[in-house]
C-alpha cells in the first residue's frame, strides 16, 4: 500500500519513492534468484573423465581431460592433465562423459493428465512458470537442447530467452510458439461453446495458401525459430474426425515455401498416412509422430529428404492413461488407435533409409522421462544403441542447423556435457539416469 499523504505534490513524491523501493526490492530478489538458480560458470572448468564419447559414431576414449573456457570446449586430451591455476576441477573418473542430449519435440508449458477445460482457466503467465519448472527438470535429465513445438504466444519465447541469458536454469530452447492449424482442427481451440471457442481463439489458424503464408510471416515476425504445423488430426484434441490430413496440399506447400524463404525449417505434426505423404511432398523438414505412415508415405519422405521424429514416449504416455478416466471418449478412441501402431512406422522408415531423429513429445508424459525414448527406439524400432544416441546428438543437431555448435564434444563446440554410469553405446538405458550436467558451460546442480 502507498503511504497516506497530505497534498498532490507530496503524494506524487511519495509514490515515486515507494515505486523506487519496490523496484530495488525486485532487482535484489531477481539477483538472488539468478545466483541460486543459475550460477555463473567459472572462466575455466577442467573435467577429468573415465571414458569420453566425443561423437556417437566413434568408440569411447579412455581417461581424458576436457577443458572448458567461457562456455566453450577448448580441448580434449588423453589422460588426466593438471588444471591451470584458478580453474574449477570436476572429477568424473568413474563416469562416461558424452555430449548433452537433444530432444526435438517437447512442450515445456504442458503437463500430462490435465482436464482439457484447463485451457479456459490457466493463464499464459502461469503456463510460463510451468515451463520454467519443466525446463529445469528437462536439463537435469541430460537434455541440454530442446525444440519446444507449441506454447503460449509469448511464453515460449520468454522461456527461451531467459534460459539463454542464464536467468533461469534450463536447456537451449528452439521455440515455434503456437502451432499453425486449420480452423476447428488439431491445434485450434475446440470442445467449448462457440462463444468460448471464439474468446480463446489463438489467431493461429489459416485457410488458403495466401493466409497460411501470412501466418508463417507473422510467426517469424513474432520470434519463431521454427514453424510448427498440424498437418493431420491429433490424438489429444477434442475434435473427433480422426487423424487424417488437415491442410490442403496447396496450403502446406505455401507454408513450406514461405518458411524456407525466411530461413525457417518446418515441423509437421502428422499421424495419418496421407497427411504425412502430403506434408513430405510439400517439403516439410520433419514429420512428427508419423504414427500411421505406410510405404507410400515413407517413400515420399525419403524422396523429399523429410526426417521422422517418432515420439514413441508420447504413445507410451497415452497408453499408461487409457481406461483410467483421464481422457474424454473422443480422445480415448483416437488414443487406442494410435497406440496399436506403436513402433511400426519407425521400422518401416529405417528400412527405406529415412532419417530418424530423437523427439519425445514430453508434456504428454512427465517431463524428465525423455530418455525413455532410447529404449523404445531400440526395442520397438530396431535401432542400435549407437544409432539411437546419434539420433539425439549429431542427427538432431543437423536438423537444427547447429551441427557445428552442439551434438559433439569437440574444440569450439558449446560445453553441453553430461555424464552417466556404464556404457550407453551398449546399453541405452544408462542414459535414463544422468549424474552430471553442464549446459552452455553452466553446471546444473
Amino acid at each position: 500500500m502507498i503511504p497516506a499523504c497530505s497534498n498532490r505534490a507530496s503524494c506524487a513524491m511519495q509514490r515515486v519513492t515507494f515505486l523506487e523501493k519496490i523496484m530495488r526490492l525486485l532487482a535484489t530478489t531477481l539477483l538472488a534468484a539468478t545466483a541460486f538458480a543459475s550460477p555463473a560458470f567459472a572462466d575455466t572448468v577442467v573435467i577429468h573423465a573415465g571414458h569420453v564419447i566425443t561423437d556417437a559414431a566413434r568408440p569411447a576414449a579412455g581417461a581424458s581431460t576436457i577443458t572448458v573456457t567461457d562456455g566453450k570446449i577448448v580441448s580434449i586430451a588423453d589422460g588426466y592433465a593438471d588444471a591451470p591455476a584458478g580453474a574449477r576441477v570436476v572429477e568424473l573418473r568413474d563416469k562416461t562423459v558424452l555430449p548433452g542430449l537433444i530432444d526435438l519435440h517437447v512442450h515445456l508449458e504442458s503437463n500430462p493428465g490435465g482436464d482439457f477445460r484447463d485451457e479456459a482457466v490457466i493463464t499464459d503467465d502461469y503456463a510460463a512458470l510451468v515451463g520454467a519448472h519443466n525446463a529445469l527438470i528437462t536439463v537435469k535429465a541430460g537434455f541440454t537442447t530442446v525444440r519446444d513445438l507449441g506454447s503460449a504466444p509469448r511464453g515460449g519465447f520468454a522461456l527461451r530467452d531467459a534460459t539463454a541469458k542464464g536467468l533461469i536454469p534450463g536447456p537451449r530452447i528452439v521455440s515455434s510458439g503456437p502451432a499453425i492449424s486449420i480452423i476447428g482442427g488439431h491445434g485450434d481451440v475446440s470442445g467449448y461453446r462457440p462463444e468460448v471457442n471464439a474468446a480463446l481463439d489463438g489467431k493461429n489458424t489459416c485457410t488458403g495458401a495466401d493466409q497460411c503464408a501470412a501466418r508463417v510471416r507473422e510467426a517469424s515476425k513474432n520470434g519463431a525459430d521454427v514453424i510448427k504445423i498440424t498437418a493431420t488430426g491429433g490424438v489429444l484434441s477434442q475434435q473427433g474426425r480422426g487423424l487424417g490430413q488437415h491442410f490442403t496440399d496447396a496450403e502446406m506447400k505455401s507454408i513450406v515455401e514461405t518458411a524456407h524463404s525466411l530461413g525457417l525449417r518446418v515441423a509437421a505434426h502428422a499421424h495419418g498416412a496421407r497427411g504425412i505423404e502430403a506434408a513430405a511432398r510439400a517439403g516439410i523438414d520433419t514429420a512428427e509422430h508419423g504414427t500411421f505412415a505406410d510405404l507410400a508415405a515413407i517413400k515420399q519422405m525419403k524422396a523429399s529428404g523429410t526426417a521422422m521424429v517418432p515420439t514413441l514416449m508420447a504413445l507410451m504416455g497415452v497408453k499408461e492413461r487409457l481406461g483410467k478416466g483421464v481422457y474424454t471418449p473422443t480422445v480415448e478412441t483416437k488414443g487406442r488407435e494410435a497406440v496399436a501402431q506403436m513402433g511400426k512406422a519407425i521400422r518401416l522408415a529405417r528400412e527405406q533409409g529415412v532419417v530418424v531423429a530423437f523427439g519425445t513429445d514430453a508434456g504428454v508424459f512427465e517431463h524428465g522421462r525423455n530418455a525413455g525414448e532410447f529404449a523404445l527406439m531400440v526395442d520397438l524400432g530396431g535401432m542400435s544403441a549407437r544409432d539411437a544416441l546419434a539420433s539425439a546428438t549429431t542427427v538432431a543437431a543437423r536438423l537444427l542447423d547447429k551441427e557445428t555448435e552442439i551434438g559433439r564434444i569437440a574444440p569450439g563446440y558449446s560445453a553441453d556435457i553430461i555424464a552417466v554410469d556404464g556404457d550407453p553405446l551398449s546399453d541405452v538405458r544408462a542414459l535414463e539416469k544422468v549424474g552430471f550436467v553442464m549446459a552452455r558451460g553452466r553446471i546444473i546442480d
